[in-house]
């Protein structure tokens, strides 16, 4: 596969990531030991914040009547389409039975997980979408008590609008407490709070890190990196709209990689030209850490053809995937590994990012080549079951004795056995894995 980069990155997700584990570590076991008095210490420190940490009915009135209709509105509008989304998902997944031998029949169950904890970053930016994403499909697959936990800010708390989309979305408690602690707190149940069962939803280091501790005995959704975004575009793409989508991506932070793959020169330089003079117009926050971005990480490929072209982008697995290119039936039929692919120029990442209703919590640094993005199913356990006559254990029964034999399993053997001894006591069987 022949690439040629017209733009290099100078670093990768992965550069100058800091060791962060055993701070992390040792704010876990303090926590774990210290209980909600150690939480708060550390809320205290981290979060400059002495307000109420489990937000009441009136806390979170008084915090949807500081959000504009219009917003209200819009938040609604997203959770709406995240919900029929999330229900579409779930139908996918059915209580089933097969009879597999006569008399012997087992089956399947899709049973929600008890207590979830979704975590909404509320640092840099308000991610209002991420209460969204979290809790509502939380509550579609079927969750008993969903908490909603975010950073507050030392003067003004939790922010209103993540407050009221938390809320209407249907988290049971929402916890104005931030980063490890934030983690700790859900994960252990503190507060009064049911311990959770998944830790969900994206954060800074320090919250990916400690998600990454805690898993086995909580699940997660996925051990998350920097966001990532990826732009396969032909000579048939706007430069303008593939410049902007770029850019819209790099924003996101410092070292939030995002990469042009085509096959058209011309194309190429054009969108490079035209990165640093709308990276410029952007306002002084998203403005440093797109240019950052674009400096460090970004990159643009230039392959021979549309298969070159989409082979790279699989070989990346970026997080979101973009197709401005004709035909886009044979993308869509060609490309397998992204955590959410977006078909045209008709739509974008940002759409998904917010409101067009498939989940925005999805796989980075190349994560997507093995899974996918948050949806009901992570919240869901796939278990199975089984039951049988006395004449239908009888077959399982002597290869179950056989097998066992033969691994040295001699307790597993006499488990079949006693069964074939007491269902059929006139028969002699020849349980000796031997032929």
């Amino acid at each position: 596969m022949a690439r040629d980069y017209l733009k290099k990155a100078a670093l990768t997700a992965r550069s100058n990531a800091s060791d962060v584990h055993e701070t992390v570590k040792t704010v876990l076991d303090e926590i774990e030991a210290g209980g909600d008095a150690k939480a708060l210490e550390y809320a205290a420190r981290f979060d400059g914040y002495d307000g109420k940490i489990l937000l009441g009915q009136d806390e979170i009135d008084a915090a949807s009547a500081l959000v504009p209709q219009k917003l209200k509105d819009d938040i609604r509008f997203a959770h709406d389409n995240v919900r029929r989304f999330a229900e579409l998902q779930k139908s996918t997944v059915a209580n089933v039975e097969v009879e597999l031998n006569p008399g012997f029949i087992t089956g399947q169950k899709a049973i929600p997980v008890d207590a979830a904890g979704c975590y909404v970053p509320g640092g840099r930016y308000s991610h209002i979408a991420s209460a969204i994403m979290t809790v509502t499909t939380a509550k579609v697959a079927g969750c008993r008590h969903i908490t909603a936990c975010s950073p507050p800010r030392p003067d003004t708390g939790v922010a209103p609008a993540i407050i009221y989309a938390a809320h209407i979305c249907g988290a049971d408690r929402i916890l104005a407490m931030g980063g490890i602690q934030g983690v700790a707190a859900m994960a252990f149940g503190l507060f009064g709070l049911p311990a959770a069962n998944i830790l969900v939803g994206p954060g800074n280091q320090f919250v990916a890190e400690a998600k990454r501790i805690l898993f086995g005995r909580v699940g997660i959704d996925m051990i998350a990196g920097p966001t990532d975004s990826l732009i396969l575009a032909d000579k048939s793409a706007d430069p303008n709209i593939v410049a902007t989508d770029l850019v819209s991506q790099a924003e996101h932070g410092y070292n939030s990689p995002v990469w042009l793959v085509t096959d058209d020169r011309a194309l190429a330089e054009d969108v490079m030209a035209r990165v640093p003079v709308l990276i410029a117009d952007l306002p002084e926050v998203n403005r440093e850490n797109a240019a950052a971005a674009w400096r460090d990480y970004a990159e643009v490929i230039l392959c021979k053809d549309r298969e070159d072209m989409a082979a790279t982008s699989d070989d990346y697995a970026p997080e979101h995937l973009t197709v401005q290119a004709e035909d886009p039936d044979w993308w869509l039929d060609r490309l397998t590994c992204y955590g959410s692919l977006f078909l045209g120029e008709e739509t974008t990442v940002s759409y998904g990012d917010k409101a067009a209703g498939t989940n925005h919590v999805l796989p980075t640094s190349r994560a997507a080549s093995y899974t996918g993005g948050l949806s009901v199913h992570k919240y869901m356990k796939i278990v199975t079951w089984q039951r049988t006559t006395r004449e239908g254990s009888k077959a399982i029964a002597e290869a179950t004795a056989r097998i066992s034999r033969l691994e040295g399993m001699e307790g597993h053997a006499r488990a079949a056995d006693v069964r074939l001894a007491k269902y059929f006591p006139d028969e002699d069987f020849d349980l000796s894995p031997d032929g």
